[in-house]
């Protein structure tokens, strides 16, 4: 049974706490040990990463889960969603990562949790004058309405593909340095979207590093709130970054993102919203960084596992 304060969630990590975003990076690690330490950190989940860093043999990969304790609670699309030339390749994703996670073992219900896991992820990113932008929504640049149209429409067939065909989700998930980051954009896509056709995926970094109060972000949108991941702010190495001209990952690996607990970030406070507004589900951490700094991934993500554990998650 449940302790009062404790949440009806179940804690999943993503391949980026080990620097996996690129899997034309040469410097990954090795998928085993992305599992081995997701699973010894105590998570009950991962998400599936970029699509081919872990094995697509839905054999090989359901029995590597299974002997740790892992579900896959998500794929994930991220990739330049304004261009309109881009549809047939987004859904060819769509189509690629929904069939697979779909094969897959799935994860148990929980109480509160409004759709069944897995998830499709939609993110935009691949945009040089927004990636040096990202966390200055007085200097980055706007799609004008023509532009925001055929992303929405992009986005719209991604998320009806995952739908119709699969049964899958799709999640829009605000990015820095991407075409849909800040407050305004936010508020946009929310609007733009059906309710019936995709839902939100906020994370709480991301609203942060845009400027929005994560607790007041998550609130405003707690009914269109599917999905939530976790990151903390070192406002430290924040306020330096937000002073030079820098890519949104460059950032990271310079450690924008530290270990839950140790940031800004108020979790007590989201810890009370979530219970409030009946949240249920899955709630993935993500602590993005270099992947040749791989060798404190299992300790950073033990401690923010240990820090949420505490709070009540």
């Amino acid at each position: 049974m449940l302790a009062l304060d404790t949440l009806p969630v179940t804690l999943a990590c993503a391949p980026c706490c080990w620097g996996v975003d690129d899997v034309r990076n040469p410097h990954l690690p090795p998928w085993e040990r992305v599992l081995d330490e997701a699973a010894a950190a105590g998570f009950g989940g991962l998400e599936l990463g970029p699509y081919g860093y872990l094995p697509l043999d839905v054999g090989r990969l359901g029995a590597a889960l299974a002997t740790r304790g892992l579900r896959i609670v998500a794929g994930t699309i991220f990739d330049d969603l304004v261009r309109q030339e881009n549809r047939e390749s987004l859904l060819r994703q769509t189509d690629a990562i929904c069939a697979f996670v779909t094969a897959l073992a799935p994860p148990r219900g929980l109480p509160g949790q409004r759709h069944p896991a897995p998830y499709l992820t939609v993110m935009d990113w691949g945009h040089d004058e927004r990636d040096y932008a990202a966390g200055h929504p007085d200097r980055a640049p706007r799609l004008d309405a023509d532009a925001w149209d055929g992303m929405v429409a992009n986005i719209r067939a991604i998320a009806a593909r995952a739908r119709d065909r699969y049964g899958v989700r799709a999640v829009i998930h605000p990015h820095a340095g991407g075409y849909i980051e800040f407050a305004d954009e936010l508020d946009r896509i929310a609007g733009d979207l059906a309710p019936d056709l995709a839902g939100l995926c906020l994370d709480t970094g991301h609203l942060d590093y845009a400027g929005m109060d994560p607790v007041a972000a998550i609130r405003a949108y707690a009914d269109r709130l599917d999905y939530i991941h976790f990151k903390d702010i070192d406002a430290g190495v924040h306020a330096d970054v937000m002073a030079r001209r820098i890519r949104f990952f460059d950032a990271c690996a310079e450690g924008v993102m530290c270990p839950i607990g140790r940031g800004r970030i108020d979790y007590p406070a989201i810890h009370r919203l979530l219970r409030e507004i009946g949240y249920g589900g899955y709630i993935t951490i993500e602590q993005e960084r270099d992947p040749r700094c791989v060798g404190g991934s299992f300790t950073d993500l033990t401690a923010s596992r240990d820090f949420l554990r505490e709070q009540g998650f």
